[in-house]
Parts: structure tokens; sequence; C-alpha cells
């Protein structure tokens, strides 16, 4: 893959997928990864379907698994020349109260919405400073601005996330590669479906591909650091 590529994890639905959309539809190659190999494959039929001028591409990768991870990285220096893009998506949701959610609940939080960024971008950063380019979001949430009822460990995570992403913007900044925070609020995805919420209560996901795609095309010494989004009427 020659031009400039987007990569996104979490990307066989949500806000993965609304972001890759918005990325094809302009042009940019796309490298779609997920943990669940069917859906995936079945996402990446229906872009190439639906974008037959751009290269499209998907790997399966569970990115809980550090191991995982790191053949991933490799496999995306071999496949992609031109990261221009990265979006640490990847995510999960487990619900409680510190004093009493399940045990194991934080490592496993840990492990998917923290560390799958953490080794994917260290295993990908050689290459966009070599280039002297490029821009990483990450997926952040409301979560690790508040704390609030039943995030327990899950809120912890994004606050770790969002952590991350600042200590990488500051490490960045002299190498030309940009690092957005996304920190949105409550989006109609597949999480919602059958929580009773009113779709119209919150955001779309397509919101917050729109904001990445704008935050991304800025000039070269513009950066956003940080995207807050809200539904207009609150979080919930």
């Amino acid at each position: 893959m020659k031009g400039p590529t987007l990569v996104v994890t979490g990307a066989s639905r949500g806000f993965g997928k609304a972001i890759a959309h918005a990325f094809a539809r302009n042009g940019y190659n796309i490298v779609l990864i997920a943990r669940r190999a069917t859906t995936l494959y079945s996402t990446l039929e229906s872009f190439q379907q639906q974008y037959p001028t751009i290269e499209v591409k998907a790997k399966p990768a569970d990115l809980a698994v550090k191991e995982e991870v790191m053949a991933l990285g490799q496999w995306l220096l071999d496949t992609v020349e031109n990261i221009a893009v990265l979006v640490n998506n990847a995510g999960t949701f487990i619900p409680g109260s510190v004093h009493d959610e399940q045990d194991g609940a934080l490592e496993s939080l840990i492990e998917t919405n923290l560390y799958s960024a953490y080794h994917l971008t260290r295993a990908l950063l050689p290459r966009m400073m070599e280039q002297k380019q490029g821009h990483i979001f990450n997926m952040c949430s409301v979560a690790g601005l508040q704390a609030y009822p039943n995030g327990g460990a899950y809120s912890i995570s994004k606050f770790a996330l969002l952590g991350f992403s600042k200590n990488l913007r500051a490490e960045m900044m002299p190498h030309g590669i940009k690092v957005t925070s996304i920190i949105p609020g409550a989006a109609f995805t597949d999480s919602w479906k059958d929580s009773g919420i009113d779709p119209e209560r919150i955001m779309e996901a397509e919101d917050i591909a729109k904001m990445v795609w704008a935050a991304s095309q800025l000039s070269p010494p513009a950066c956003v650091e940080e995207i807050v989004l809200r539904p207009q009427l609150g979080d919930l």
C-alpha cells in the first residue's frame, strides 16, 4: 500500500467503522483491524465494493494480547508504506464500581483500552518518525475526564489512555507527528441498541468521524490536542 493510509482498530463497527468511511470517501487507503474475523471480513468486502479506487485491507487481531499486537505491528510495517493516520479505537466496557466489580475487570480493561494503543503505537512510531509526519488519534472518553457511578475500572482505563495521549503528544512535537485525544460522550452505536435509549437523545458515530477527519486536515503547524464531544442535552 503506497498512498496515504489510515490504520484503524476496532474497525468493524461503531466509531472505527465510521472513521474508516470518512477517510475512504476522501481517497485514503484503509487498513481495518478488529478482533472478530467474520464481522471484519464482511466489513472489508463492503468497503472494497463501495470504494473500488482505493486499497482496503483487513487484519484480525485480539489487541488485548501483546503478542498479537506486536505481530500486527510488524505486518503493518511490511504492508503499509505511508502510515498517515493511526486511530487507536479498540476498546471494551465492563460496568461496575471499584468496591464490587468482578475480579479481573481492571486488568481486562487496561489490556484492551490502554495497552493495545500503547503497544501498537510503539510498534509503528519508528516508521512515522522516519516519515517526519503522521497523526495519531486515541479514542478516550468523557469517563476519562470525570468519574461517574458504575464507571469503576472503565473510567480508570480511560483516564490512563488520556494520560498516555498527553505524554505522547509532548514527545512527538519535534518529530512532526500530531497526537489528538478524542473524548466523546454517548453516541449511538451497537452497544446502545438494546439499551432503550432514544437514538435522538445521543450523538451519532458519524459526528465523531467528521471531527476526526477535520482535525486530520489542518496545516502542519496546527494540532488539535483534544476533541470533546457531548450530546446537546448533556451526558446520560
